[in-house]
């Protein structure tokens, strides 16, 4: 019998199956299609928050604990696996800072490497910078993934360790008995297991009404560009006005990304399109002689402040959730999956576990 089973095979389920199976759990993964192909796949991989001084002591204290270990995650990652998440340590650039107290007060707090750079040094930094402003925050340490490549790279190494994955395969209901989940209704039949975790991403709210705990998990879609230019046109991540060009080693450049409350629809416009572009050009003018090789969206799963789920459900003694970490699931992850791995293995855990409560959360509706 499995110990757990994770309900949504993405990174955030994905590395909590790690930290089970890591600690002698028989797991089984299920997911309503192929494994990491929602935000997982379609986001950035930016190792940090965007503008991180305006999140909660909350969010940035998981993303400290995930920065501190994203490095040597992904190499261990590597040796199981074999594909390499490309961890490259880019920087960040940010041209626009409008609340210096909270910056301060945030780089003090986590002990963040950062400088304020003159219109001069970010010409240094990022000499294809089509903007001109006279300082900026530039953060050296900040790391980026390649994220469709690393959870490539982690359903490898969990199929290595024995985890099974269910694929096409989506929870419909629960068996409940006795204050505890005794099985998670499937197409392939009911399945049961000791314990559950539920990281479904931004289908995390409706799967966890049924029951009774009213999640405030909804999906907020996001496009992306991606221009297929040459290794080393772009040099560091550069946010400026909630817009930000990731360069990839193979010269890959993304930009992103929209903020659209428009339910589960992931369809693509050409309204973005045009809107993202515009923004590529003004921040990096040399990508408009270089092809837009695709176009795509996503659906975060969105919540209050960006605070994550993650615990036992309050009704329900065997259910766990780790949902709901909006922007940040990336930088988040590994933080997030030892978080919820210490509650299912009544462990001791380094985290305020009580901020990230579910119920505590659900107080946020």
């Amino acid at each position: 019998m499995t110990d757990c089973i994770v309900i949504g095979a993405g990174l955030i389920g994905m590395l909590s199956a790690r930290e089970l199976v890591n600690a002698g759990l028989r797991v089984t993964v299920l997911d309503r299609q192929q494994p990491g192909r929602e935000s997982s796949w379609a986001g950035g991989g930016i190792l940090s928050p965007l503008y991180p001084w305006r999140y909660s002591d909350a969010v940035n204290e998981l993303a400290s604990w995930s920065q501190q270990r994203y490095a040597d995650l992904c190499q261990q990652l590597i040796d199981q696996s074999g594909i390499d998440p490309q961890w490259t340590q880019t920087g960040l650039l940010i041209a626009d800072v409008e609340e210096p107290d909270l910056l301060d007060r945030w780089q003090s707090r986590f002990s963040v490497e950062l400088q304020k750079v003159t219109a001069k040094q970010i010409q240094v930094i990022e000499p294809e910078l089509g903007i001109a402003v006279a300082e900026a925050v530039w953060l050296p340490g900040v790391a980026q993934v390649r994220n469709p490549r690393l959870v490539q790279a982690l359903r490898a190494s969990l199929e290595q360790a024995g985890v099974k994955f269910r694929t096409e395969c989506p929870a419909q209901a629960w068996i409940t008995k006795g204050g505890k989940v005794s099985a998670v209704k499937t197409p392939e039949g009911d399945l049961s297991a000791d314990a559950y975790i539920v990281a479904s991403g931004a289908w995390s709210g409706e799967l966890l009404a049924a029951t009774g705990l009213q999640l405030p998990v909804e999906p907020v879609r996001g496009q992306m560009l991606l221009f297929n230019g040459p290794p080393g046109l772009v040099r560091t991540i550069t946010l400026y006005k909630t817009r930000y060009v990731i360069p990839r080693r193979d010269g890959r450049v993304l930009v992103g990304s929209t903020l659209e409350h428009v339910g589960f629809d992931k369809q693509t416009t050409e309204e973005a399109r045009n809107d993202l572009k515009a923004s590529a050009y003004e921040l990096i003018p040399a990508l408009a002689h270089h092809a837009i090789e695709q176009h795509w969206s996503g659906l975060r799963p969105g919540s209050p402040e960006g605070i994550p789920a993650i615990g036992p459900h309050p009704h329900l003694e065997n259910l766990f959730i780790n949902a709901g970490h909006f922007r940040n699931g990336v930088v988040l992850g590994p933080a997030s999956a030892r978080l919820v791995a210490d509650h299912v293995l009544q462990r001791d855990s380094g985290f305020i576990a009580e901020v990230y409560l579910p119920e505590n959360i659900a107080k946020n509706i």
